[in-house]
C-alpha cells in the first residue's frame, strides 16, 4: 500500500525496494506479489495504477527467475490484458495507464523472447486491434535484463557496476532512471558480445572436431590405397576448410586470453587440427 500510495505524486523508492526484498524473502513471494500488483494495476485511481506498474517493473529487475516465471504465466498476463480490454476495465482505465501497460507487455516481448505466452498475449492484443502499433519505449523506462540472465553476468562479477545500478534504481530522479537504463543496455550489449564469442567458439571447436575425425578416416583409406576419386576431392576440400579453421582458432584464442578454460579448449582443438593438417601434408601434399 505504501509503495503504490496514490496520495504521493512521486514514487517511494524506499518502499518499493522493501517490497522487492519481501518478494525475495520466501518461495511464495512472486506469486503473492503478482496477485497484489494485479489488483493495484487495475485500480480506478490512475496514480495508484501507475505506481503499481513501476513496482512491477522494479520487481522484474530485482526479483530474478522465479518472479519472471510467474509473471510470464497467462494467470497474470490476463490480469494486465483486462486493463486494456473494452470487455473488462479498458472502458474506464485511463489512456495513460493503458499506454503504460502496453509498453510493459511490449518490453517483455523484447527482453524475454523465450517466453512464448508473453509473445502470444501481445500478438492477441494486436490481432484484436487493442494494440494498433508497437509502442516506442521512453528513455526513462526501467528496462529489465534479459531472462534467464547469463551465468557470470557482469552485474554479478563487477561489484562496482552492481552497486551503481542498485543506487540508480533506488533514486527518485528521472535522470538517474535514464542512467540506469543506459547502464543496463550497455551491460546487456557487452554480455551479448560475450555470448556471441562463446557461440563462435563452441561452433568452431565442434566443426574442427568433426572435420578432423573425417580427415583421419579419409587419410587412413588413402594409406590403404582405397580412396575413390570423389573421396580424394572431399579430402582436399576438408584440408582447405581446415586451413581456414586454423586461422579462425587463432583469432578465438586472442579473444579468450582472459578465460583459461576456454583458451585450453581452443588450444586442444588447435593441436588436433595441426596434427590432421600435418598428416595430410606428409601423406598427400608431398606426393
Amino acid at each position: 500500500d505504501e509503495a503504490t500510495d496514490p496520495s504521493i505524486p512521486e514514487e517511494n523508492w524506499e518502499c518499493i525496494q522493501r517490497f522487492c526484498d519481501q518478494v525475495n524473502a520466501g518461495t511464495e513471494g512472486p506469486l503473492f506479489a503478482l496477485r497484489l500488483l494485479a489488483h493495484k494495476i487495475q485500480s480506478s485511481q490512475e496514480r495508484e495504477a501507475l505506481h503499481a506498474l513501476t513496482v512491477l517493473e522494479t520487481c522484474v529487475n530485482n526479483c530474478g527467475d522465479r518472479f519472471h516465471s510467474e509473471m510470464a504465466k497467462f494467470r497474470f498476463l490476463n490480469e494486465l490484458i483486462k486493463v486494456l480490454s473494452p470487455k473488462y476495465y479498458g472502458i474506464w482505465s485511463s489512456e495513460k495507464v493503458k499506454s503504460r501497460v502496453t509498453e510493459v507487455i511490449f518490453s517483455w516481448t523484447v527482453w524475454f523472447p523465450q517466453e512464448v505466452k508473453i509473445q502470444d498475449a501481445y500478438q492477441m492484443l494486436k490481432k484484436q486491434g487493442i494494440v494498433k502499433e508497437d509502442p516506442k519505449l521512453p528513455e526513462d523506462k526501467i528496462l529489465p535484463p534479459p531472462s534467464p540472465r547469463p551465468q557470470n553476468s557482469i552485474f554479478d562479477t563487477d561489484e562496482e557496476k552492481s552497486k551503481l545500478l542498485a543506487r540508480l534504481l533506488r533514486s527518485r530522479h528521472p535522470e538517474d532512471l535514464q542512467a540506469a537504463n543506459r547502464l543496463i543496455q550497455s551491460v546487456i550489449q557487452e554480455e551479448q558480445e560475450k555470448s556471441a564469442q562463446v557461440s563462435r567458439r563452441v561452433n568452431t571447436i565442434s566443426e574442427v572436431s568433426e572435420n578432423v575425425k573425417r580427415m583421419d578416416e579419409l587419410l587412413e583409406n588413402y594409406r590403404r590405397h582405397e580412396l575413390s576419386l570423389a573421396d580424394q576431392e572431399t579430402l582436399q576440400a576438408l584440408f582447405q576448410r581446415c586451413e581456414k579453421l586454423r586461422v579462425l582458432l587463432f583469432r578465438l584464442a586472442s579473444e579468450a586470453v582472459a578465460d583459461e578454460e576456454a583458451l585450453a579448449e581452443i588450444l586442444q582443438a588447435s593441436d588436433k587440427l595441426s596434427g590432421a593438417l600435418g598428416q595430410y601434408r606428409q601423406l598427400v601434399a608431398s606426393q
